[in-house]
């Protein structure tokens, strides 16, 4: 089971204790997977259509709670490359349906639908839980989460750019950057961040995934700050490497060139212990020498015989620089 279903699932199994939760959940399942269907006599009819049988099973669940409504079920082959199943809720009662429509404020007082099921300024989502349980019902509805231990990404699409705006309104209404962009016919409101993603996750009260993706996070912060430190490391090591190699190398062609007798005694120390052990730190060379040198006195005759080595290369007198 892929991470999105798992959160699915668990939010699946939780329902508020409040009607008016249950409502504003019911409103984001029909408002992003749902259509209402008028007869020629004005007879309204409700149905949502999800390949997720926990989203059906909530829907129907909560429908019961909030209304005590009995709903039509029906599942068939989907015609996709997948195949995936379809399920399909529908409240096909006129009556029912429009205690529906009205209690989730989906339809005006003249009983005319809200052109794309329009959620702004709307008493259903006015309370801090209403919109907890509006944004819970839109992910169900339209959601998903990506595998976390492959990168962070969190998304609802919406039909219209009106419901994604509305939607991006009730997120940022908990301090969170939901932003949006189209793909194809749709519009997405989506977070990158993974502590904002955490964030939604404790908005909806998932807290199951929520701590499972905490610890993958934690997992993969801590792995991150090793792989960067050994980089890091590894980065000094070659530097230092090299530095070592080049300075072997000037050394080497001075003491073939004119030998280290005619060079200064602090530079004549230091060229024999850099040739005797060429592995050896600045810190641990300036530590051999007697007295002991920090590490710029040691790096500073070291760049003494490179300047004498250039020298000799261009073919300058062999003197010391």
């Amino acid at each position: 089971m892929s991470f999105s279903s798992k959160v699915k699932e668990e939010l699946s199994r939780q329902f508020s204790m409040a009607r008016h939760c249950q409502i504003a959940e019911i409103a984001a399942i029909i408002s992003l997977c749902g259509r209402i269907q008028i007869s020629e006599y004005d007879r309204f009819c409700i149905k949502i259509h999800t390949e997720n049988a926990a989203v059906a099973r909530k829907y129907f669940t909560l429908l019961q709670k909030a209304f005590n409504i009995n709903t039509d079920i029906s599942i068939r082959q989907g015609m996709g490359v997948r195949r995936s199943r379809v399920y399909t809720v529908g409240i096909r009662r006129h009556t029912d349906a429009l205690r529906v429509l009205r209690a989730a404020k989906l339809i005006d007082r003249n009983g005319e639908i809200e052109e794309n099921l329009s959620l702004a300024q709307n008493v259903v989502i006015q309370q801090n839980c209403c919109r907890r349980a509006f944004i819970r019902g839109a992910f169900l509805a339209a959601g998903s989460i990506s595998d976390p231990e492959k990168f962070y990404h969190f998304e609802i699409a919406c039909a219209t750019e009106a419901k994604a705006v509305q939607l991006q309104g009730l997120i940022h209404s908990f301090g969170l950057d939901a932003r949006i962009v189209q793909r194809k016919k749709y519009f997405v409101a989506y977070i990158k961040e993974g502590s904002q993603i955490v964030d939604i996750l404790n908005v909806m009260e998932a807290t199951v995934s929520l701590m499972e993706l905490e610890n993958i996070r934690i997992l993969k912060e801590m792995r991150g700050s090793v792989n960067r430190q050994v980089n890091c490391e590894t980065a000094n090591i070659h530097k230092t490497v090299s530095a070592a190699v080049r300075q072997m190398e000037d050394i080497t062609l001075i003491r073939d060139r004119i030998g280290f007798d005619v060079l200064p005694e602090n530079l004549s120390e230091i060229a024999r212990l850099r040739l005797a052990r060429p592995e050896a730190t600045l810190k641990e060379l300036g530590e051999a020498l007697d007295p002991p040198v920090g590490k710029s006195g040691v790096n500073h005759r070291l760049r003494k015989l490179s300047s004498l080595a250039e020298k000799l290369r261009s073919g300058g007198p062999a003197t010391e620089a």
